[in-house]
C-alpha cells in the first residue's frame, strides 16, 4: 500500500516539534513549501507580538504558519480552499497540546465575501501565495477586503525566475502598491537558521487614507 502522506517536523526553539502531515498527490497545497517554514521560524523570533491576536492565515496548506502562530498564543483561523481542509483538520489535531492560543479551519476562496471573518485581523500570513496569474486579482481584492487600518499582512515568498514567475511576482508587487504599503524585514532579521536569501519576508500595511 502507497503511503498517502508523510510526515514533515518543523522544530520549535520552546518544546516539541510541530508535525506536519503532507499529501503526497494533490497539488500545491499538500506539502510544506520553504517559504512556510522561513515564514514559522519568523514568527518564533518573536518580532510580532502574537499572543492573544487574531490572526488569520490564507492560502494555509498544511496549515504549518499557522499553527506555529497558534502555538506562540494567536487565536488563528486558517483558511483554504475546501480541498484542503480535511488535511487542515488533521494537522490541527496532531498538533492541538502544542497550541496556546486556538486554531480552526475554514473554507476562504480568494475574491469572494469575507464577512465571517470580521472584524479584520490583528495579523494575515501567507506563504507562498502567488504563483498563478489569474489569482493575483481575487487575492488582492481578499486583502483588500480582509485588512483594517491596523491589520499587519506578513507575506513571505520564494523569488522564482523560472518560467512567468518573475513577471507575475513583478505584477502582483505592483497592483499591491496601489492600496498597501510594503516593507521588507531584512535577512538578519529571520531565524537564523531557517533563512534564504532568496525567500523574502514582506510586511504590508494598508496606506493610510489622508483627508476627508
Amino acid at each position: 500500500a502507497v503511503m498517502a502522506g508523510f510526515v514533515r517536523e518543523l522544530e520549535r526553539r520552546a518544546g516539541p516539534a510541530l508535525r506536519l502531515e503532507q499529501r503526497a498527490a494533490g497539488g500545491v497545497g499538500c506539502v510544506v513549501w520553504d517559504a512556510a517554514l522561513v515564514l514559522a521560524k519568523f514568527l518564533e523570533t518573536g518580532a510580532c507580538p502574537l499572543a492573544r491576536r487574531h490572526v488569520l492565515e490564507l492560502g494555509a496548506g498544511t496549515g504549518a504558519v499557522g499553527i506555529m502562530a497558534a502555538t506562540l498564543g494567536a487565536n488563528v483561523t486558517v483558511t483554504d480552499l475546501e480541498e484542503l481542509q480535511e488535511l487542515l483538520m488533521v494537522n490541527i489535531e496532531n498538533n492541538k497540546h502544542l497550541v496556546t492560543g486556538s486554531v480552526r479551519a475554514k473554507v476562504l476562496k480568494w475574491g469572494e465575501d469575507v464577512t465571517e471573518f470580521q472584524p479584520p485581523p490583528d495579523y494575515i500570513l501567507m506563504a507562498d501565495c502567488i504563483y498563478y496569474e489569474e489569482s493575483l486579482e481575487p487575492l488582492l481584492k481578499t486583502l483588500k477586503d480582509l485588512t483594517g487600518p491596523d491589520t499587519c499582512v506578513l507575506c513571505c515568498y520564494e523569488q522564482r525566475t523560472v518560467g512567468k514567475n518573475a513577471e507575475i511576482e513583478r505584477k502582483y508587487f505592483e497592483l499591491l502598491q496601489r492600496d498597501f504599503e510594503l516593507e521588507t524585514i531584512p535577512l538578519d532579521r529571520h531565524d537564523e537558521e531557517y533563512r534564504s536569501e532568496d525567500i523574502h519576508i514582506v510586511s504590508i500595511h494598508r496606506k493610510r487614507t489622508v483627508g476627508p
